[in-house]
């Protein structure tokens, strides 16, 4: 599939407003299981890129090499479209210029970029900051202005409801749409009548983020699809769900001094060959070398 039909495909899904869940990704793998479970599109996750790579904390400590080499790897995984969580834009409304430009080439179908204050830090984390609101209206601007195809797509993320409360937020959103984005995310709101009054605020279509153990109340899909949201951001699901697994595998392993596939707490030799598409390479083993491989 290629990159003009996955953002088309992606334009398309947000302007439904049905509230379409988008897993996290945080490599190549965890996207080919997102995708495989039938899944409409992944998203970048920076968090869990600084999580389960550097094992740090989402504190901005990646960079745009990271993430667009991360991005280049995913997009070469599946045919999903790519959200690609790109923090701050690492910089100001110059480097956000660059920064699309780079994520755009690695295959990105939608680039984020959030008001933070840079090095920017998560946003269920206390202690945030946010630039001034002329600064995030300017990024935006220069977002829309770099990208090349004007199917991809800019959401711009504002961060203001933890700092300035839920009116500012709601101000910026509006802000960021006149600026061109395409679509608004508001985080780490507190309270459920502020995500079920947000889309009456604002006209654009909007990300909600369920973080799991985070600030914003976990509400059900089909709320959020009543409330007029276009898609419902799950980051870091999978990377919960991953050192959940690996710490009940290992500690079964630690305990038992054994562990085989009986267990339930690893997936088969033979599944996770499939989820790496072991088949094709061997197809091609045998095309270009005529060796028969017989597993």
């Amino acid at each position: 599939m290629t990159m003009k039909t996955t953002r088309t495909l992606l334009r398309t899904l947000i302007q439904h407003r049905r509230a379409a869940i988008v897993p996290g990704a945080f490599n190549a793998l965890s996207a080919r299981v997102i995708e495989d479970l039938g899944f409409e599109a992944i998203y970048v996750t920076g968090a869990g890129i600084s999580n389960m790579w550097l094992g740090l904390p989402d504190l901005g400590f990646i960079g745009l090499t990271d993430v667009a080499q991360h991005t280049a790897r995913i997009r070469d995984a599946v045919s999903l479209p790519l959200i690609v969580d790109a923090d701050t834009g690492f910089g100001n409304a110059i480097n956000v210029y660059q920064t699309v430009r780079t994520l755009e080439r690695a295959g990105a179908d939608c680039i984020q970029i959030e008001d933070q204050v840079n090095p920017k830090r998560c946003g269920h984390f206390a202690g945030k900051d946010v630039i001034t609101l002329n600064e995030a209206v300017d990024k935006i601007k220069a977002a829309v202005d770099a990208r090349h195809d004007a199917d991809l797509l800019i959401m711009a993320r504002t961060d203001a409801a933890a700092v300035h409360g839920f009116d500012a937020a709601v101000e910026r959103a509006q802000r960021f749409a006149e600026a061109g984005a395409d679509i608004l995310f508001v985080e780490a709101l507190t309270q459920l009548d502020q995500l079920q009054a947000l889309p009456r605020h604002v006209q654009a279509p909007l990300l909600m983020n369920m973080v799991i153990g985070g600030k914003t109340p976990i509400a059900s899909t089909e709320n959020l699809a009543d409330w007029g949201y276009s898609l419902v951001l799950y980051a870091n699901a999978a990377l919960q769900g991953a050192v959940a697994g690996m710490q009940k595998a290992l500690q079964t392993l630690q305990q038992q001094k054994q562990l085989d596939e009986s267990s339930g707490l690893v997936v088969s030799f033979a599944e996770r060959q499939r989820l790496v598409n072991k088949s094709f390479w061997d197809s091609l083993e045998h095309q270009y070398t005529g060796s028969q491989l017989s597993s």
